[in-house]
C-alpha cells in the first residue's frame, strides 16, 4: 500500500475551485481504481500555489508542480505504478541510505583515487569517477558515514512559505528550463509521501519502490524543512527550508544525496562530491535530482 488510504475526492463535489484541468488514473497496469492525481491544463501560476495548499489541505491533498519537460511528458505518460509502492512508513532512511551507499558507491566512488604515480584530471580519479572529497573518504567510498546531522543554523520561515517561494521562481522561469509547469493536487498527508502516493517510478532504474526514496524525504522534511515541490518523468525539485550552513554539514549531507540519485554526481560535471557540496548543497534553497 503506497499510502494510508486518502481517495482523491470529486473537486467539484469537495467545494474546490479549481481551473480547467484533468484527474489522472492511468498506469503501467492499465486505469487505476480512482484518479491518482489532478493537474491543471494551463501553465503554472506562481499565484495558484497558496490558494490550492489551502484548498486542498481542507480534503487531504497537497500541491506539487508537474512538469512535461523537454519530452513533453505529462502525468499520463508517467509510467505509474501504485502497486509497486509500499509504504513511506515501513522503511527506515538510514537503512534505505546505507544499502544505495554499499550499492553504488563502492562500485562507483571506491576507486576513485589515483594509483600511485598515477594522476587524473583535477577532481576525477583514476578512472575518471568523482572522488568522494574529505566528506565520505577522500578518494575511497568506505563505510556508510551515517546520516547528517541537523544544521545548526534556525530555519529562516515557515517550511511551506519557504516552498511557495521555490514554486514562484520555477513557475516563473520554467519555460526555459523545464518545458513548462502546471499545478497539481495529490491525496497525500505529507510532502514527502507525494511520488509514493500516485505511483512515481522516475527512478525506477535506481529503486524500484519509490516508497523508500519517500522515507529519505520523510527524514530530509524533519531535518531540513524540506517539501516535495516539483515532479517531472525522471526529475524532482525539494525546496530547502533549513540548508547546511557550513561545508563539514553540505559534505555530510552530499553523500545522502550520492546514495539517494547518484546519476545528480557520476553524470554531472565535475564528478566530485566535495564540488557538488559546495555548488549544489551549501546554503542551497533547492535541491534538484534527475535518474538516467
Amino acid at each position: 500500500m503506497a499510502t494510508l488510504p486518502n481517495p482523491l475526492p470529486d473537486p467539484a463535489a469537495a467545494g474546490l475551485d479549481l481551473p480547467p484541468g484533468s484527474l489522472v488514473d492511468a498506469t503501467l497496469d492499465g486505469p487505476w481504481h480512482e484518479p491518482l492525481l489532478w493537474y491543471a491544463d494551463g501553465a503554472a501560476d506562481q499565484g495558484d500555489w497558496a490558494g490550492l495548499r489551502a484548498a486542498g489541505r481542507r480534503v487531504g491533498l497537497l500541491p506539487v508542480l508537474v512538469t512535461g519537460g523537454q519530452r513533453d511528458q505529462w502525468p499520463e505518460a508517467w509510467d505509474l505504478s501504485p502497486n509497486s509502492a509500499s509504504y513511506p512508513g515501513d522503511h527506515d532512511p538510514e537503512e534505505v541510505l546505507a544499502g544505495y551507499w554499499t550499492d553504488y558507491a563502492d562500485d562507483e566512488l571506491g576507486d576513485a583515487a589515483p594509483a600511485d604515480g598515477a594522476s587524473g584530471e583535477p577532481g576525477d580519479g583514476a578512472n575518471g569517477k568523482p572522488e568522494t572529497g574529505s566528506g565520505s573518504g577522500s578518494g575511497s567510498a568506505g563505510a556508510w558515514p551515517g546520516l547528517a546531522p541537523v544544521p545548526a543554523r534556525e530555519a529562516a520561515e515557515d517550511p511551506d512559505t519557504a516552498a511557495a517561494g521555490i514554486v514562484a521562481v520555477v513557475a516563473d522561469d520554467a519555460d526555459l528550463w523545464l518545458g513548462g509547469t502546471r499545478m497539481a493536487l495529490v491525496p497525500a498527508r505529507r510532502s514527502a509521501d507525494i511520488p509514493a502516493a500516485i505511483g512515481w517510478t522516475g527512478a525506477v532504474n535506481h529503486e524500484n519502490d519509490v516508497a523508500r526514496l519517500c522515507a529519505v524525504l520523510r527524514s530530509w522534511e524533519d531535518r531540513y524543512d524540506a517539501r516535495v515541490v516539483v515532479l517531472g518523468f525522471d526529475t524532482m525539485i525539494v525546496s530547502v527550508g533549513r540548508p547546511p550552513a557550513t561545508m563539514e554539514e553540505a559534505r555530510a549531507l552530499a553523500a545522502e544525496h550520492y546514495a539517494f540519485c547518484p546519476d545528480n554526481i557520476d553524470q554531472s560535471p565535475p564528478y566530485d562530491l566535495d564540488a557538488y557540496a559546495e555548488k549544489a548543497v551549501l546554503d542551497q534553497d533547492a535541491w534538484s535530482f534527475w535518474w538516467d
